[in-house]
């Protein structure tokens, strides 16, 4: 019998879309279901990106581009690292791809090997687990909890540091808790990783146009790392641009080359529309983002004060992104009816099921007490769910 490879047999499908392809089930079945699985902004594109990619079409962008991406928006890139971050590269180090998703999964399959440790702070977003899996690394994740703000010490990054470890992947702001790094907290753990130079730091900072508490800081910044850190970016959440698939990568020149060279065997080069609309975003007006972002603010301030009026929900404030991360192993242990919630897992399940919001299980993000909602969604669809949420969780009694 013919098996698939032992490669992908070691990769989960992701938990994330797995859920919204419930929840999309249950619509097309006639339920009324609240999707707050899936993370994507609830926002058009900006007219005036879509205005550049209409006149990209018109212009006959629709050849094969260069691998690495045009060089319009490679110098985009570098033109906003410099404004926006006071980060200096050049265009031959920067690599644009299908996503961010692409992006961070070209780093790693060109960084580590059988035998790489590759340390995560969690919780994480699912595929980087995935991603480290398929490149057949080892996975050495670092536990934070609510209680410090879901973001590890450097005295916990240390520890956590071997000979082995190749790469140190996080977010910032963090997909799923919507926590932040200072500028401070980065600089501490740029000070252990100065000590450790076989170390390549992998910041996907996605998120950064949604940011709660002022400047974005990149740890990127910090001169006794900056050769080693490699800044993941994109589109898809500051620019409402989920569908239209462009990510890049900023880091060394080496690093870069060899990403490259893999995107140039598996994908080569992205979609020359997409290409241009994305420069136009990077590079013209950011205020439709800035709109957003005070959109995100006023729904996590609503959707904060809801959790916590729920008995046995624990939350945080998040400063960016737009999730919120309850702890909710208060509720394991009860049961409703012929519904029995033993876990992260099935209280998602019952969620769905009895109160019609789909959420997904902290299991996923490595943290199994917890939920990831999204409030991507309008205001009154925010309200409906947590009053769903509440009502549903109030009927669950312990076993």
């Amino acid at each position: 019998m013919i098996h698939i490879s032992e490669r992908l047999a070691n990769v989960s499908d992701s938990a994330t879309l797995a859920m919204s392809q419930k929840s999309r089930e249950l619509q097309a079945q006639g339920h009324n279901i609240i999707n707050l699985s899936i993370g994507q902004p609830d926002f058009n594109t900006p007219r005036h990106i879509k205005e550049a990619a209409k006149k990209a079409i018109d212009d006959n962008y629709s050849k094969y581009t260069p691998v690495p991406g045009l060089p319009l928006i490679r110098e985009a890139v570098c033109a906003k690292l410099k404004r926006d971050n006071k980060l200096l590269f050049e265009p031959s180090q920067i690599v644009v791809s299908n996503g961010a998703k692409q992006s961070i999964a070209n780093v790693l399959l060109s960084l580590v090997g059988l035998g790489d440790e590759v340390i995560v702070p969690a919780p994480y977003w699912v595929s980087y687990i995935e991603m480290v899996n398929l490149a057949q690394g080892t996975n050495v994740v670092i536990k934070a909890g609510l209680q410090q703000d879901f973001k590890i010490t450097p005295a916990q990054l240390e520890k956590a540091i071997t000979p082995r470890t190749k790469v140190f992947l996080f977010s910032s702001p963090s997909n799923p808790t919507g926590s932040v790094y200072s500028k401070s907290e980065l600089k501490a753990l740029a000070d252990v990783f100065a000590k450790y130079p076989h170390v390549i730091v992998v910041s996907d900072e996605i998120y950064e146009l949604i940011n709660f508490g002022g400047k974005h800081e990149s740890i990127a910044q910090f001169e006794e790392v900056r050769d080693r850190v490699v800044v993941v970016n994109g589109v898809s959440k500051g620019y409402a641009m989920t569908g239209w698939r462009i990510g890049y990568i900023a880091g060394p020149q080496w690093i870069a080359g060899a990403c490259n060279k893999l995107q140039g065997q598996y994908t080569s080069g992205a979609c020359a529309i997409s290409q241009v609309a994305a420069a136009a975003a990077l590079t013209q007006t950011q205020e439709p983002s800035h709109k957003m972002k005070e959109v995100f603010l006023r729904r996590r301030d609503m959707v904060v004060q809801m959790a916590r009026e729920i008995k046995g929900m624990k939350v945080n404030v998040p400063k960016g992104a737009f999730y919120l991360f309850p702890q909710v192993d208060s509720y394991f242990g009860t049961s409703y009816e012929d519904f029995r919630v033993d876990d992260a897992d099935s209280l998602a399940m019952y969620l769905l099921q009895k109160g019609g919001v789909a959420t997904v299980s902290g299991a996923a993000f490595g943290s199994p007490e917890c939920l990831r909602f999204s409030y991507a969604a309008s205001d009154e669809q925010l309200v409906e769910a947590m009053q769903r949420i509440k009502k549903a969780l109030e009927k669950l009694r312990k076993i």
